[in-house]
């Protein structure tokens, strides 16, 4: 680590896998990095073993360069930049505790999900309920798994803001040897993406637990992409390229690795467990079941031709059997 005496504070908030992945990426060129924890053991462990109890345990941290703490107060006015990284099924108890003042601060997400009690994306979440401005957010996305960061397998990340400044801080935070940057300024088209890659994911992990094979998956993509652009130019028409890697990258990776916590829900649904014996089955969130009621009423809010989300939708809210869904899926593919 090269101290850069120019650089922000900066806070994470969320200790699950991917929170201490990005700790580990800002220790790359921090020289302190605080963050907040939900619990005095995760925080102990820390302390005395350099390493996160529960995730990505082979990661180790000094302890002297943490800033820990469990009030959320404390660490937004301690820091300029506030990287939000816990389950977005957490993230209202937890932010809505903060009642000091961000004013000039940045929040940078990377949640991949929806604010369940507001049925918005985080950037519309932050806007309006805490008049977090989009000129004051970023969005970082892309295929970038926390097992392989952890591994420091070389991965790519796009941070999307409104002005280059912050696109350019925030590339400099978390840049190393192993972590590539991309720029984009398409910050809510990057969050979407993010979310429905992982409803798309849950959907392939469906199609593999019922046996369908990789020709199938080919098929079940290439629609899926076209599915994810035609929500994209609804929600958020702005000019895109889709294939970039933030957005096919991210759906790619989400649907196919085994690391994919979303494809592994899926599968147990696929393989014919109840939605509640797969969550109980998973040791980490996987957003995409949440995300799928968000999305959904916004595709039919908007009359979006959006079959995929719509049947992964009766499978996992409606109850619907999982192989007669598909079956019907199956004859609106091409």
């Amino acid at each position: 680590m090269t101290e850069n005496k120019n650089l922000p504070k900066v806070g994470v908030i969320g200790s699950g896998s991917f929170a201490t992945a990005v700790v580990k990426m800002l220790m790359e060129n921090c020289e302190k990095v605080h963050w907040l924890l939900r619990n005095d053991g995760t925080r102990e462990a820390l302390v005395s073993q350099g390493s996160n109890p529960h995730y990505l345990t082979a990661v180790k941290f000094n302890p002297d360069r943490l800033v820990l703490t469990m009030d959320i107060n404390e660490l937004v006015t301690a820091c300029d930049v506030i990287i939000l990284a816990t389950p977005s099924i957490y993230l209202a108890d937890t932010i809505e505790k903060m009642t000091c003042d961000y004013s000039g601060k940045i929040f940078a997400s990377v949640i991949k999900g929806i604010v369940p009690k507001h049925n918005d994306i985080v950037a519309n979440y932050l806007r309006d309920t805490f008049k977090i401005g989009y000129r004051s957010q970023a969005v970082l996305a892309g295929p970038c798994h926390a097992e392989e960061v952890a591994m420091e397998r070389l991965s790519f990340l796009t941070v999307a803001a409104a002005n280059k400044e912050t696109t350019q801080m925030l590339s400099d935070l978390l840049s190393s040897r192993y972590i590539r940057i991309n720029q984009s300024n398409d910050i809510l088209g990057n969050e979407y993406s993010a979310v429905l890659k992982n409803i798309y994911a849950i959907g392939a992990g469906m199609a593999n637990g019922l046996g369908y094979g990789d020709n199938f998956q080919a098929v079940y993509i290439s629609n899926a992409v076209r599915e994810l652009e035609r929500i994209l130019d609804a929600v958020y028409p702005e000019p895109r390229d889709v294939n970039e890697s933030s957005y096919i990258g991210d759906l790619l990776v989400t649907a196919y690795s085994l690391f994919s916590r979303n494809r592994m829900f899926g599968n147990y649904i696929g393989k014919g467990y109840t939605v509640k014996s797969a969550i109980q089955s998973m040791s980490m969130v996987a957003e995409g079941y949440y995300a799928t009621n968000g999305i959904y009423q916004i595709i039919k809010n908007n009359k979006i031709d959006a079959p995929i989300v719509q049947h992964i939708y009766k499978i996992l809210y409606e109850e619907k059997n999982c192989e007669e869904e598909f079956t019907k899926l199956v004859q609106k593919l091409n």
